[in-house]
């Protein structure tokens, strides 16, 4: 019974953190928007708030479906770490429209993605791509927002891969990892060991971290921008959200 107690008060509190977590990156980006149109006068395009809601929508179904397909990277981390492009259409709603929107895709996608698949991770994996996610697509939106150039979208996208390869990597190793372990009842010891037959530096929950999580969001975070910088234009064309 007290085992019980404790899993649902794990639980409890893991969904009280999420919710904080969701409503925190709403309000920096609402912020961000609100900061950036101050500064440089413009802001993101103006869009009618129904087709705000609906290319959020399409861009959130989609993310979702790219999110179901995930690849495994054994060369980098283990196994529950996959790699994904569902940060593709966040991005893509981010850049046309502020950082708001790209929050409201990776929300919907989460949601789909668990509608459709459910989870393997206690939703604590789904958690992290959706924070980790965010970490990216605000200041990559943000820093566009000023200078809708190709250079600058090029820099708004090394500083978001940037931002999301150190804040995931922090994240991971304070409360995401620890929060795996108690949820799925893994000890920590145990994923590094993991790690450890991936690569033989891993050692301590540290060298988890630099050599396993951050290769993994490098490595995510350069093949969405690839991505982005080779096709928003053209979508963005086929949505009418280009200046």
């Amino acid at each position: 019974m007290k085992k019980l107690w404790e899993d649902i008060g794990n639980n409890v509190e893991f969904l009280l953190v999420s919710a904080l977590v969701i409503a925190v990156l709403f309000g920096l980006a609402v912020l961000g928007e609100w900061w950036v149109k101050k500064r440089s006068g413009q802001g993101h395009k103006q869009v009618s708030p129904v087709k705000r809601m609906v290319i959020c929508a399409m861009m959130g179904a989609i993310a979702g479906i790219l999110m179901v397909f995930e690849f495994p990277i054994p060369f980098l981390a283990p196994s529950f770490y996959q790699l994904d492009f569902s940060e593709l259409p966040a991005l893509i709603a981010a850049f046309a429209m502020g950082p708001v929107a790209g929050v409201a895709v990776e929300v919907v996608k989460v949601l789909l993605k668990l509608l459709i698949k459910g989870t393997s991770t206690a939703f604590v994996g789904d958690l992290a791509n959706l924070v980790i996610g965010c970490s990216m697509v605000i200041p990559a939106s943000l820093i566009y927002q000023f200078r809708r150039t190709r250079k600058t979208a090029v820099v708004s996208l090394t500083v978001g891969t940037a931002v999301m390869t150190v804040f995931g990597s922090m994240f991971n190793a304070v409360y995401l990892l620890p929060t795996f372990a108690v949820m799925f009842q893994w000890p920590l010891d145990q994923i590094i060991e993991m790690g450890a037959a991936v690569n033989p530096g891993i050692h301590s929950l540290t060298t988890f971290v630099m050599l396993a999580v951050a290769p993994v969001n490098l490595l995510k975070g350069t093949a969405v921008s690839v991505l982005t910088l080779l096709i928003y234009k053209k979508i963005s064309v086929v949505l009418r959200l280009s200046r």
